[in-house]
């Protein structure tokens, strides 16, 4: 269920709908996951739900699989959103340290210096890891 894979109460699912303008109470919630006595659930409440769980009302009505694979989705989408960042970040880092690198290769009187403070920076930044900036696991250049 939506609610549950969220993490929510179903006191939290009626707050929420009534925030969104869909009043509904906590009870009225229960009902309609537990189909005892039965309670139908009219159009407005439909789009209630759709909105706060942000999904489609075709997966909202559709079959429990349909629903999960949009949820699936969701997660692959911030998953693909966050890697993307990942990657953008990996690069400025490596443009960072070639122009670092360029400075100690002009500079040779400061390059072992420059390596000891790249050192310092990503232990510092990497706090208890101690482990080097590197990406993801399973990702090709790792």
């Amino acid at each position: 269920m939506e609610r549950e894979a969220r993490g929510w109460s179903t006191a939290t699912l009626a707050e929420r709908l009534t925030e969104a303008g869909y009043p509904l109470n906590q009870s009225a919630v229960w009902r309609i996951e537990s189909g005892e006595p039965r309670r139908r659930v009219n159009l407005d409440e439909a789009i209630g739900f759709a909105k706060v769980f942000d999904i489609s009302l075709d997966n909202l009505v559709g079959p429990p699989e349909i629903a999960a694979n949009a949820h699936v989705k969701r997660l692959l989408a911030e998953f693909a959103e966050s890697w993307q960042k990942s990657v953008t970040a990996r690069k400025e880092m490596n443009r960072a340290r070639d122009a670092l690198d360029a400075y100690g290769a002009a500079h040779p009187n400061l390059a072992e210096l420059i390596s000891a403070m790249i050192t310092q920076v990503v232990a510092d930044e990497a706090g208890d890891d101690h482990h080097s900036p590197s990406l993801p696991p399973g990702s090709p250049d790792a």
